[in-house]
């Protein structure tokens, strides 16, 4: 591959994301919301949804989450994800306590480990159902001790404005009752400016499209803090020759399925694999619903693709450069620690084929909303850190600020800080 090309494979979606018609219709709506509030959410859920709700109904009611029903074999799977989560998120919890150290004689520092005040979740709704993206988002948050929990979802596509009952379901299981039904874009903004219905939050989170992702980032000019980003689904698979082409096949289709947004990339160091992978991708992709073909053909083809590569380190330094949401290891298990250690740059590492990307989004407990296009390079999945904050505390005494005292003066005298300087003489003199 070029340079021109690498760089194509790696740009993914950012193009869609900021396109600059969108951009410009995302910020007229954002100050539609700031402006009018309310009545500009519910229009915008007209607009875009084509459902029509006043704004006293944007509030799901409590009585429509405690009557909400499912399947019971659903339900049940619900509580067990919910339970890995909690277990992963907890231990998380207990490795982010308070600490402190003494740096020197009579100075002591640390951090005090506290939850963000209040927090707003998006679930995305227009594809699918999507109860395994509330759960995801909803424990983490819940497990931190977030006192304000907001979600908010996109009712049921072609509707009366109902919510699907499986993310109620969620919110039921997780004591969530600040829910809302509203057009996604418009979620956000309402969330970060507060409407007479929905209460402001400090920080969003939720998976979506470019309109959703793109609304999350322009409302950060607003003081919203958001996570970059979690746009379209990604997957990268590192396959050797030992691979099993049934299951790779399958695993590669996870993340493809997602939508004619997705990328999806197969990086192998076995030429030979990918003749008898693309006969048995067609098999299997016969066996998809049409809407699931279509945008799986979108992933592996003009979004993605395949990457022969000379061997493992190579294939690491592909992975590392794309920076995958999802990457998963289909290797001799004996190179798999190897492989690992070279990798660095992924929401989450999958290791061997007995686990596919579809253990991860719903059940394992480890993150499944992550970052994507490229931003794997400097962010992280969300958990329960995602929800809390560090305070830094110190504390010295007289004769370790005496010992502090000419460090401080100098800089200050130097920086042109008077007064920081004339705090530490005043005291000694």
């Amino acid at each position: 591959m070029t340079a021109t090309e690498r760089d194509a494979l790696c740009r993914r979606g950012l193009d869609d994301i900021f396109d600059a018609r969108l951009r410009t219709s995302i910020g007229e709506l954002i100050e539609d919301v700031r402006i009018r509030g309310d009545e500009a959410v519910c229009d915008a859920l007209a607009r875009f949804d084509g459902i029509r709700v006043a704004p006293e109904n944007l509030r799901v009611s409590a009585e429509e989450i405690a009557t909400a029903q499912v399947d019971p074999a659903l339900e049940n799977a619900i509580i067990d994800a919910i339970s890995h989560l909690r277990a992963f998120n907890d231990h998380l919890l207990e490795r982010a306590s308070d600490w402190t150290m003494e740096i020197e004689n009579g100075l002591i520092a640390g951090e005090k480990i506290t939850p963000i005040s209040s927090v707003g979740l998006f679930v995305p709704s227009g594809k699918a159902s999507y109860p395994s993206v509330a759960y995801q988002l909803g424990v983490p948050a819940v497990v931190a001790g977030v006192p304000e929990i907001s979600l908010v979802v996109p009712p049921i596509p072609g509707g009366n404005g109902e919510v699907d009952p499986a993310v109620l379901v969620v919110c039921r299981l997780l004591g969530i009752t600040n829910v809302f039904r509203v057009n996604g874009p418009a979620g956000i903004a309402a969330l970060g400016f507060g409407t007479a219905s929905i209460p402001r939050v400090r920080k969003v989170v939720g998976p979506g499209s470019p309109a959703v992702t793109l609304a999350q980032v322009e409302m950060q000019r607003h003081g919203l803090a958001t996570m970059m980003l979690l746009g379209p689904t990604e997957s990268l698979v590192i396959a050797d020759h030992t691979a099993h082409i049934g299951r790779l096949a399958a695993d590669l289709l996870i993340e493809a399925e997602h939508g004619t947004d997705s990328s999806v990339v197969l990086v192998t160091t076995s030429a030979e694999l990918l003749d008898a992978l693309d006969d048995e991708l067609a098999i299997q992709i016969d066996d998809l619903p049409e809407v699931r073909a279509t945008a799986v053909r979108s992933s592996l083809g003009p979004n993605g693709g395949a990457v022969v590569v000379r061997n493992l380190t190579e294939a690491a330094e592909v992975a590392n450069l794309y920076a995958p949401e999802h990457l998963q290891i289909a290797v001799d298990p004996q190179h798999e620690e190897q492989l690992l250690d070279l990798l660095v740059n992924a929401g989450e590492i999958l290791i061997g084929q007995h686990t596919p990307f579809c253990a991860g989004n719903f059940v394992i407990g480890c993150p499944a909303s992550l970052p994507t296009s490229g931003f794997a390079h400097v962010s992280s999945g969300i958990t329960v850190d995602t929800f809390l904050k560090r305070t830094a505390i110190a504390k010295a005494n007289e004769p370790a600020l005496r010992r502090m005292a000419n460090t401080i003066t100098a800089l200050s005298d130097h920086e042109g800080f008077s007064a920081h300087g004339n705090a530490i003489r005043r005291r000694f003199g």
